[in-house]
């Protein structure tokens, strides 16, 4: 598939805005349990970020469509279409955060029902958000119960990261157990995607050129695309890059999202140095970007049996 960067900002920058969100509710939660507290100040900030992080994410994902104007048609076919859930859900979940931020802002009562709504409306976001994609048959590199697993857990490693970088500047003295939290979300995320990364390079296409034509020769050499331009299906459903540059990608993001990030989150337990939290969220999201990319472009659409040939 040929990615489109509305998508790719979209799902990664929401995807930290409720990691954040929920990194730092639990961190809230976890006081009764002899935790240190997350200060006020720190879940005002990180509260305020997670929602500009998810205003940006919807912003960037009116780019993706052709008639923005008419995108509220998009939320009526909601009990057929993953797309509608979500963008039911984002502003659900945006609404309950916002809640959430307020009160703890105000010092208003019903903070943990606010909490509450908002976790499980961004809980539904991530499924909707993933089932767009993973309920996709013919799309197999898509197909797997991986999908949704990665984009949970990414979202939380990125959000946790980012709350390690919030807390160096509103609260040092809750670095180490931030860190130590995103440390574990970005290494379970990193076994999550090699997984996945296996997966998809064991499987073996549905369709050939003899299944789609009909015919059972055993060698079928296209010889022209039937016109002299390019198409939609050209366009849209191959990225027109190289095996070779689809392999670099996929290395690169393994080692900016997971392998680096995770080496400097451990450093940041120890070390003083505060900007080295605000390097591993900088450098992992960088790394998730390019993880993203490659999440659509390795996706092969079965009409490029046809077309991308001569793509």
């Amino acid at each position: 598939m040929n990615p489109a960067f509305s998508v790719i900002f979209f799902t990664t920058l929401s995807g930290a805005g409720q990691g954040l969100f929920v990194t730092l509710a639990l961190a809230h939660l976890s006081t009764r349990v002899g935790a240190t507290p997350p200060s006020a100040g720190l879940l005002l900030v990180g509260g305020s970020v997670a929602l500009v992080l998810t205003g940006l994410g919807l912003l960037a994902s009116f780019f993706h469509l052709g008639h923005p104007l008419r995108a509220w048609r998009a939320a009526t076919m909601w009990r057929t279409s993953w797309l509608s859930r979500e963008v039911i859900a984002l502003p659900l979940f945006m609404a309950c955060l916002f809640g959430w931020t307020a009160s703890l802002a105000l010092g208003l009562p019903g903070t943990g029902w606010w909490a509450l709504a908002a976790g499980v409306s961004c809980v539904v976001l991530w499924i909707c958000t993933a089932m767009i994609y993973a309920s996709l048959r013919f799309l197999q590199e898509w197909a797997s119960a991986y999908t949704l697993v990665n984009y949970i857990l990414l979202g939380l490693a990125s959000g946790a990261t980012l709350a390690t970088a919030l807390a160096t500047v509103a609260q040092p003295e809750l670095v180490a157990q931030l860190a130590l939290s995103a440390l574990l979300l970005t290494l379970a995320g990193m076994v999550s995607r090699l997984l996945s990364l296996r997966r998809n390079a064991r499987l073996k296409p549905r369709s050939t050129l003899q299944t789609a034509l009909g015919i059972r020769h055993p060698r079928i050499a296209q010889r022209a695309q039937g016109f002299m331009g390019g198409s939609f299906n050209t366009r849209e459903f191959f990225h027109g890059r190289s095996a070779a540059l689809l392999r670099h990608v996929k290395s690169g993001f393994v080692l900016g999202a997971f392998v680096v990030p995770a080496a400097m989150l451990l450093l940041a337990m120890t070390s003083p140095i505060a900007l080295l939290p605000v390097a591993a969220f900088a450098v992992q999201y960088v790394g998730l970007l390019a993880e993203r990319w490659f999440f659509f472009a390795q996706a092969n659409h079965p009409q490029n049996l046809y077309y991308q040939v001569v793509s």
